[in-house]
């Protein structure tokens, strides 16, 4: 046994300040910190239940590490937990969401198909399948020995004692403190209609469930918004066999992504598939008819447009709700967090959506609203909390979308991208039946985006983003196809020594 594990067990009594500022409540004040061991795995094997005595003035047993989230972070941090053997008996889940953790990409995708092309359903989407994980049903969070609290939203956080307050009244007391609670739809406001039946918000199933209610009985559906959510519930709303429209300011799809030209493929499809555009169009209101209900969306210009159902896709805000006191970051939004994602309260984290970390590959703070980053976050930040590891969070920025995946669908559509969209863009190919899409800034290749590609084309991505190899921009122009230019890019990685 190590000195170091040694030492843990024989203070079992008193209260651990674990390296980096982390403290765990306990009954007496003696700290010990770790924070100049060399990494090591050890850091946690020691903790015992004791360290957290037993009270009846808190709702929750299992003190010592609580999560509030009830989206991806909070699935993969809690199956973190249990890989490195500390939930049972120690870990607290608090949501506001009515179901375990679950994916919450499928609620665009698979969720929305029409009924007869095998929809997704609870509990197929629970984390972690969405990389091949163990499904966490309530059973499973059940059997781990970890306490759940659903539908019962976190309203406020006692820094000082370490206690949380929730919606129905309980006090729960935490050791470390896992912020998970991701972001809220933008909504309209509702003196301009935000509010009427028939306009809907996707953030969590109890929305989507309402959304296809609609699209059972509509005829008109107006898609507010360009963006992820919008080109995705569009494409359900074809599958429905619906009339559909998007609406938004931009002057085409995904303009924080897609290039003019790039957009315009998808444009194309889309509009091949019956989907109508008005681009670079406001919103003025939406008006109801006699019965209440959502019957128009009324322009700017003084058009307007029938529907009776209205998704509304413009953004999102990170969640911060009770949790403004732990540090904001006033640039990007979220909470300020380091490269293990602790905030500047010692013993609390924040992770997902709602964090505002260190970008190490571009030297910026950022926050990603991405499942990929939910999972890696929230995977990173425990094995930092639990283990001695000091290795800073050095995340690739990557996005994807898959769409017209249901059954019957004339082509499926389902898109990569790795690293960042910033300089000269070269694209390759046409949508039949892929193209491709390289950033290039003074000389170096920073992203990629790929349409349509095989496994192993996608698995190059990454790699081409990471290692930033040099490309001669004038070959990729002449490339005469995407595998021709992605066989560039795969030489440019060789000649840096990356492996391929």
């Amino acid at each position: 046994m190590s000195s170091v594990r040694r030492f843990i067990m024989a203070t079992a009594s008193n209260s651990l300040s674990l390296k980096h500022g982390l403290s765990l409540w306990c009954p007496h004040s003696t700290s010990f910190s770790v924070h100049h061991q060399q990494p090591s795995s050890v850091a946690f094997r020691g903790f015992r239940r004791s360290y957290v005595s037993a009270s009846t003035d808190f709702a929750n047993d299992n003190r010592e590490f609580v999560i509030v989230g009830g989206g991806n972070a909070a699935g993969y941090a809690a199956r973190t937990f249990v890989e490195h053997g500390m939930a049972d008996g120690r870990l607290c889940i608090v949501s506001k969401e009515a179901f375990a953790p679950y994916e919450r990409p499928a609620l665009t995708k698979g969720y929305l198909f029409p009924l007869d092309k095998k929809p997704a359903r609870l509990p197929g989407f629970h984390t972690c399948v969405g990389s091949g994980g163990e499904r966490q049903t309530p059973e499973w969070y059940k059997d781990k020995g970890i306490e759940t609290f659903y539908q019962d939203p976190v309203m406020g956080i006692d820094i000082k004692n370490q206690t949380l307050r929730t919606n129905s009244g309980k006090l729960l007391k935490y050791g470390a403190l896992l912020i998970a609670t991701g972001c809220t739809a933008s909504r309209f406001p509702d003196k301009i209609g935000g509010g009427l039946p028939g306009v809907h918000y996707i953030r969590d199933v109890a929305d989507a469930d309402s959304l296809i209610s609609s699209l059972e009985k509509a005829k008109k559906v107006v898609v507010v918004g360009g963006g992820y959510i919008g080109m995705e519930v569009a494409a359900a709303a074809v599958g429905w066999k619906l009339d559909t429209t998007i609406i938004f300011p931009e002057n085409h799809l995904l303009q924080r992504l897609f290039t003019p030209s790039l957009a315009k493929k998808y444009e194309e499809f889309y509009q091949e598939n019956g989907v109508k555009f008005l681009k670079g169009a406001s919103i003025k209101n939406l008006e109801a008819g006699a019965n209440g209900r959502v019957t128009s969306v009324r322009l700017a210009d003084g058009s307007s447009i029938e529907a009776d159902t209205v998704v509304i896709g413009i953004g999102a805000k990170p969640a911060v709700g009770p949790f403004e006191q732990v540090g904001l970051n006033s640039t990007v939004g979220g909470i300020q967090v380091d490269g293990l994602f602790r905030t500047k309260v010692p013993g609390i984290f924040a992770v997902g959506d709602v964090a505002a970390f260190p970008l190490k590959l571009y030297d910026r703070v950022a926050r990603v609203e991405h499942v990929d980053h939910a999972r890696r976050s929230a995977q990173h930040c425990v094995k930092a909390l639990l283990t001695a590891q000091t290795q800073t969070y050095d995340y690739l920025p990557y996005f994807y979308s898959r769409v017209f995946e249901y059954e019957g669908s004339p082509r499926k559509i389902w898109w990569q991208f790795f690293g960042d969209n910033v300089g000269e863009t070269v694209e390759i190919g046409n949508f039949d039946p892929k193209i491709a899409t390289f950033w290039i800034d003074s000389g170096k290749l920073k992203g990629v985006l790929l349409e349509s590609g095989s496994p192993e084309e996608f698995e190059l991505l990454p790699k081409l983003a990471r290692f930033q190899p040099s490309v001669d921009k004038s070959k990729l122009q002449n490339a005469s196809s995407v595998e021709e230019a992605l066989d560039i890019a795969r030489a440019s990685l060789q000649q840096v020594g990356a492996a391929v």
